[in-house]
Parts: structure tokens; C-alpha cells; sequence
């Protein structure tokens, strides 16, 4: 009845893609602060070299730092070239690898989530045509359906747990892809580069649109009724076990008890056959004597009847309280589950309506960019 999340394989490949693009960026990186270290460099030469050809100095020295000027411009603009190539290789991944498998990721999450929802919504109406009667429910908790109850604990656990962690994850996944992308459209520019008379034109690649689409929409999600729905049904299937760990104590309680009275019973009986012909004679001889003391007002017998009988009372009150326990478990639970079970599942179909129509409208997102058949 429980269904788990399990995110579309495109999901691993999409992170894979960001292996050959992170060595890039390092690479990048480097050239940029080696680039930065060369640009204060040349800067420094540059006002050098003003300085003097304001003062005049000797054609000499001026062409030696003239050179150094030259030099410093050259490698400059070949570890740019270098920058550039790289760039345009981050691109290329992007456009060729990363985009085609988010689009992938898309594709199979819309599917999952429709999936989803129309499991959900047969669940739902399970549920609403359950008829919950304490008549056919089990007289005890035995310890099979107690170690069952145990495991369903977990599990409703697990699913709040890694649910939660669905949400959040894949959100933290588009805001950092939407946080690198925006670095990633700012067009490289170098101050010693010749001077454009047009300003550098922008392209807009469709994984923008995409994610900017899926960022909006994700945070327009409201998936805290679901996780509070899924969080309540783990409580439910809590208060359960406590209720049925009550019962199991009572049972072990009574199961001690009948074996006490059980014991002293046969203890009693054993002993009633040993003492039976001399406390007819002791009474006898204590009737024809006359005398009553207080020893002979003790009786044996009757003291012993007395401890019996108390004990088979403690045992029937022990059986009404594990009887009571018994039928305040089946109670718990199916009026627990009475109520909670539609809650859940009412949650769990909006929840995935939502999350599916959230990816059916990315997915027409993508079909703006998907070439026609008679483009291919």
C-alpha cells in the first residue's frame, strides 16, 4: 500500500555530466587568476611606460619596457584564447550532454509522478470502501503481528525520512545548476582585447528557460501537507505498537500468573492426598478429648484452600485485564487507521497531481526546442 519514491536513471547521468564540466572549471579557474596575476602585471608596465615617455628616458629603456608591454599582452591574449576555447567546451557539455538529460530527467519524473498518482488514486478509493469492524479482528496481538506491526513502523519512518529528503534534494539541485548558469551567460570580456564597435551578443541556451521554469515551479510546491500526512501515519502505526507492547506485557503477566496457580494448585492437591487419613484422626481424637486449643483452631487444610483460592482470583482478574488490553489494541487500531488511512492517501493524490502536472508543464517546456521530424 505504501509506495516509495525512486527518482528516473537520468538523475545519475545528469550528475555525471558535471564531472567533465567541474575539471574544466578548474582549469578555468587557474587561467583566470593566472590571468588576473599577468593583467596587475601589465597594467604596472603599462604606467612604466608613460611614465617614461613623460620623462623622456632613453630610447633604450623605453623599448626594453615596450617589449616587456608586448610580451605581456601576447601571453595575456593566447591564456584568454585558452579561456575562450574552454568556455565554449563547458557549452558544448551543457547543450549536448547535460540539457538532453535533464530533459531525459523531465520525461521520466512526469512519468513517475502520473505513475504515481494514479496508483494513489486507486489506493484511495481502497480505502474509502474499507469497512473497519472489530468483530473480525484478531483476539490477540501475536508475536508475528506485533514484529509486522514493528516493521510497518520503520517503514513509515523511512518513507517520512527519504520523502523529506526528495523535496529538499531535488530543489538544492536546481537552485545550484540555476546558480551556475548564470555565471555560466556572462560573456567573457578582456579590457586588452581590440575594441567592437557591436557589444557582445548573449545566446540564451534552452536549459536556461528550463530551469528557470522548473526553479519557479518548485517553489511554488506545497508538499508539507503530504510529508505532515506521511509524518501522522508513522504516529498512528507508533501508537499501535506502544498499545500492542501494552497487551503483550499483560499477556506475559498472566501467562506467570496461571503458571503459579497452576503450580501451587497441584502443590495443594498433592499434599491434601499425603495429609488426608491423619486429619481425619487428629479430629477425631480432638473431638473425644474435648479440648479446642488454639493450635486446633488452625486448620491446615483450610489455610491452605484460603492462599488457593486467592490465587485463582488474582488470575481471573489478570485474564479480564488482558482481555481489556486486547480489545483496547483492536480499538486503537482500527479506529486509528479508520481515520488516518483516508487522510494519508488524500494527501499523497494531491501531492502527486501537483508534482505532475509540475513536469508535464516542464515537459512542453522542452518540446519548444525539440527539433520537428522535418527539421531531423
Amino acid at each position: 500500500m505504501i509506495t516509495s519514491f525512486r527518482l528516473p536513471r537520468a538523475v545519475m547521468r545528469s550528475q555525471r555530466c558535471w564531472k567533465p564540466i567541474a575539471c574544466i572549471i578548474t582549469q578555468i579557474s587557474q587561467i583566470i587568476k593566472a590571468g588576473e596575476l599577468m593583467k596587475i602585471e601589465y597594467q604596472k608596465k603599462i604606467a612604466s611606460l608613460n611614465k617614461q615617455k613623460k620623462r623622456g628616458r632613453n630610447s633604450e629603456a623605453l623599448e626594453k619596457t615596450k617589449a616587456a608591454v608586448k610580451y605581456l599582452h601576447t601571453r595575456y591574449m593566447v591564456d584568454f584564447q585558452a579561456m575562450d576555447s574552454t568556455s565554449s567546451e563547458i557549452q558544448r557539455l551543457r547543450d549536448e550532454q547535460l540539457y538532453p538529460n535533464l530533459v531525459e530527467l523531465v520525461e521520466g519524473m512526469e512519468k513517475m509522478w502520473k505513475s504515481m498518482y494514479d496508483c494513489h488514486c486507486y489506493q484511495e478509493k481502497i480505502v474509502a470502501d474499507l469497512r473497519f469492524d472489530t468483530s473480525n479482528a484478531p483476539e490477540e496481538t501475536t508475536k508475528q503481528h506485533h514484529e509486522r506491526t514493528l516493521q510497518l513502523q520503520r517503514v513509515a519512518n523511512e518513507w517520512h525520512t527519504q520523502s523529506e529528503k526528495l523535496f529538499i534534494h531535488q530543489k538544492q539541485y536546481i537552485d545550484a545548476l540555476n546558480n551556475w548558469l548564470r555565471l555560466n551567460l556572462i560573456p567573457i570580456e578582456s579590457n586588452l582585447k581590440e575594441k567592437v564597435s557591436s557589444p557582445l551578443k548573449t545566446v540564451v541556451p534552452p536549459i536556461h528557460e528550463l530551469l528557470q521554469a522548473w526553479h519557479g515551479l518548485l517553489d511554488q510546491l506545497a508538499y508539507s501537507v503530504a510529508l505532515q500526512g506521511i509524518k501522522s501515519f508513522a504516529a498512528i502505526i507508533s501508537r499501535i505498537v506502544s498499545q500492542q507492547q501494552e497487551e503483550l506485557k499483560q499477556k506475559k503477566i498472566c501467562e506467570e500468573v496461571h503458571t503459579e496457580f497452576e503450580k501451587k494448585q497441584r502443590a495443594f492437591k498433592e499434599w491434601e492426598q499425603r495429609n488426608k487419613g491423619s486429619e481425619e484422626l487428629d479430629g477425631t481424637e480432638a473431638k473425644n478429648d474435648g479440648v479446642q486449643t488454639e493450635a486446633n483452631n488452625k486448620d491446615p487444610f483450610h489455610e491452605r484452600k484460603i492462599a488457593i483460592d486467592a490465587l485463582k482470583k488474582k488470575v481471573e482478574e489478570e485474564d479480564a485485564k488482558h482481555k481489556r488490553a486486547c480489545k483496547s489494541t483492536r480499538d486503537i487500531s482500527l479506529r486509528s487507521l479508520e481515520t488516518g488511512l483516508p487522510a494519508l492517501f488524500h494527501a499523497l493524490v494531491g501531492l502527486s497531481r501537483n508534482c505532475s502536472e509540475i513536469y508535464k508543464e516542464l515537459h512542453l517546456v522542452t518540446l519548444k526546442y525539440k527539433p520537428s521530424e522535418n527539421e531531423q
